[in-house]
């Protein structure tokens, strides 16, 4: 044995070249380096070492699956789901010459420090703008709700609308900072959605456990960071004839053809993974091959939705214009669902700041695009629900924050951080109930209030997943990175 084998013997540890020395050159002893480096038994020498997660639920969860569901530019709270006719009432005035004038007053509520721009008189320029859209009540609840949800308003016994959320980005960022729960100035952290993939096993070993589905702005277009790619969402398009880049071969083969190939790839994918056994992403690259290779044949069956009934096709709007492309997303996201994708992630009108960014035109911007995503949305609630999937599949309703009570321009709403709703519903969620509140004219959250973290501490505790026991070492995480579950709407 060579003598530098000797010297890492006696020093108390096998070297990791060394040892992949002794196990000789064949493939045998290559692919069996990278499965020990992958599994943490090879690791370099100053780094720190921890028992990765082994795929299981830290306790008995009440959910498996998650539908992340994501408004892209700011849902207006006020004309959604916490209708404030206040602002009808007085509008056109300044929040001083209201009977609410105290909202403003952060020292009073204990609350983050707003600002409030005044003119030259110092009267507020920002006046209150009115509804724009009427309200009723839904559902054996009778929960309010706008008049441009009636089909999410169908399903309001299955929901509960928390009303009393804030952020702290009041610029698109805030997108990355609802996924993350960090701002984006602070860095790059996972996603909800990267923490649950690497905490949790797979339910399908042919599809992928985290997907994504529409556009993804640049700052919020990864997920791992540092948990590495493997666990970022592989983006998929509702075509089954390209569902994904790279997803189907160059040219015409046959199925030998193609393991021949597969199985030359993994090879030499093996070999470097000897030379580079801490490499993330070049594991990340292992796994997408030979998921890329099963997928081949199990994302084109899935996204063949013509096999479905015409009722059904109809129930997700496939048959108006309006509705048709997120129809053919949530419905794809239920069949996704019943063939075992853990989380799927579905941004709406992604471009820009967001197609949802009604600093002008509110009344026409929320009405086309609550239009093309209400029945879609209520499709899936009710097709999980009488498929028997909402019980174990928690369906979560947001955007990165709400929009002003004031007018901006002569008919739009501005960003707004401090008080806004979102709403959760299926997985041991408690339905027909509202939780928390803001003030009369949607400005503050003052009942029950919830930064975003604990939406994702809710959906990681139905998950059966405690979030201290995923960190990395090395990785200090804040309180407030975890979160805390809203214990008032679970089951």
């Amino acid at each position: 044995m060579p003598s530098h084998h000797h010297n890492s013997c006696c020093s108390g540890s096998i070297h990791r070249r060394a040892f992949l020395s002794d196990l000789g050159m064949g493939f045998t002893g290559l692919a069996l380096g990278a499965m020990l480096a992958r599994d943490g038994v090879l690791r370099a020498e100053d780094a720190a070492v921890w028992t990765p997660p082994d795929g299981k639920p830290h306790f008995p969860p009440k959910a498996k699956n998650v539908v992340w569901l994501f408004m892209n530019g700011g849902v207006s709270q006020a004309e959604s789901f916490d209708p404030k006719p206040e602002l009808t009432k007085y509008a056109g005035k300044s929040i001083n010459e209201t009977p609410y004038k105290d909202v403003q007053n952060p020292e009073k509520l204990k609350l983050a420090r707003v600002t409030v721009i005044n003119d030259a008189n110092g009267q507020q320029r920002n006046k209150l703008y009115p509804l724009q859209v009427g309200f009723q009540k839904y559902g054996k609840s009778g929960i309010e709700l706008s008049d441009w949800v009636p089909h999410v308003g169908s399903c309001v016994d299955d929901i509960a609308v928390i009303r009393s959320m804030y952020t702290t980005d009041d610029n698109h960022g805030a997108q990355t900072q609802f996924h993350s729960g960090r701002h984006m100035l602070d860095g790059e952290f996972p996603t909800l959605g990267a923490w649950v993939h690497y905490g949790l096993g797979s339910l399908n070993d042919n599809l992928p456990q985290f997907i994504s589905m529409g556009n993804r702005e640049y700052w919020n277009a990864k997920d791992g960071h540092y948990l590495g790619p493997a666990h970022d969402a592989i983006p998929i398009r509702v075509d089954p004839n390209n569902p994904l880049d790279f997803g189907k071969p160059t040219k015409e083969s046959s199925s030998d053809e193609q393991q021949i190939a597969f199985d030359l790839v993994g090879r030499l994918n093996q070999l470097k993974a000897v030379e580079y056994p801490n490499d993330p992403a070049l594991h990340a690259r292992i796994k997408a091959y030979e998921l890329a290779y099963r997928m081949q044949t199990s994302v084109p069956e899935t996204l063949n939705l013509n096999i479905e009934t015409k009722a059904t096709q109809d129930l997700y709007g496939l048959d108006d214009p309006a509705t048709r492309d997120f129809g053919m997303q949530m419905l794809a996201t239920r069949r996704f669902i019943e063939r075992g994708v853990r989380f799927i992630q579905v941004q709406h009108g992604a471009g820009g700041a967001g197609a949802w960014d009604a600093h002008g035109g509110l009344k026409a911007n929320h009405e086309k695009n609550f239009k093309s995503i209400d029945k879609p949305i209520a499709g899936l609630l009710k097709d999980l629900k009488q498929r028997g999937l909402l019980d174990s599949t928690i369906v979560l309703f947001a955007s990165e924050f709400g929009r002003t009570p004031g007018t901006q321009g002569a008919d739009g709403r501005d960003h707004h951080i401090y008080g806004f709703s979102v709403w959760m519903a299926g997985g041991g969620i408690k339905g027909g109930i509202v939780h928390g509140a803001t003030d009369e004219i949607g400005f503050h959250a003052v009942e029950n209030r919830h930064y975003v973290t604990d939406i994702h501490a809710t959906i990681l505790h139905q998950l059966g997943l405690d979030s201290r026991k995923l960190e990395i070492p090395g990785r200090k995480r804040l309180d407030i990175d975890h979160g805390k579950p809203i214990a008032g709407i679970l089951a």
